[in-house]
């Protein structure tokens, strides 16, 4: 039986959408061996057997959890990148990247980054998953080159894509760790990204 996106939650979600997000957050709770379709059911309240109907295979809930989070990470950044005031200096880039990687440590923001750890380890093994995975344009990342660029980087591009890894693999280490993320750290990346080859 075809089953068709147009079938919708109440909060307007289609029915895939839906398995998605729950799927998301099965994988954050319950590791990669806990994200099953039962528990996916489960997690969205719906009928045993929803989920396989939807997605049959392993492979294709994974796709369609990696996708939703790409999606939910892109429109959060977008969004950040719109409603943030532009850096017009470092420290205010290191507020800026403060917010994000706080949000990203707590609450929702936190499920959603064990969640991305996960698939990012699971995408060594699967080019699909990798390719879906790729760093994409948003407007917080061109915020964060355009900095870079007024302050006269020579590759604003490569600074900004080291200088997010950077901040990512933070993110990872307090997640693994645990603790606060502090602004001197921060601080101490940015400095680094507006540094030029070779500088001490």
């Amino acid at each position: 039986m075809r089953h068709e996106q147009g079938q919708r939650q109440g909060d307007g979600r289609d029915r895939r959408t839906v398995l998605a997000d729950a799927a998301i957050g099965v994988l954050a709770d319950a590791g990669v061996r806990g994200l099953t379709h039962r528990a996916v059911d489960a997690a969205a309240g719906l009928p045993l057997g929803t989920t396989s109907a939807y997605l049959r295979t392993r492979q294709a809930l994974l796709t369609a959890l990696v996708r939703r989070l790409v999606e939910l990470d892109q429109g959060e950044l977008q969004t950040m990148g719109e409603q943030a005031p532009v850096a017009r200096s470092a420290e205010e880039l290191v507020d800026g990247i403060g917010v994000l990687m706080r949000h990203r440590l707590t609450g929702e923001g936190r499920r959603r980054s064990l969640a991305r750890y996960a698939c990012a380890v699971e995408s060594v093994r699967d080019p699909e998953l990798r390719e879906i995975l790729v760093p994409r344009e948003n407007a917080g990342r061109a915020a964060v080159r355009a900095f870079l660029a007024e302050q006269g980087v020579a590759d604003p591009d490569g600074r900004t894509t080291t200088l997010l890894a950077c901040v990512d693999g933070l993110v990872f280490d307090r997640l693994v760790g645990g603790g606060e993320v502090g602004a001197d750290e921060i601080r101490g990346l940015v400095a680094a990204a507006l540094r030029g080859p070779g500088t001490p």
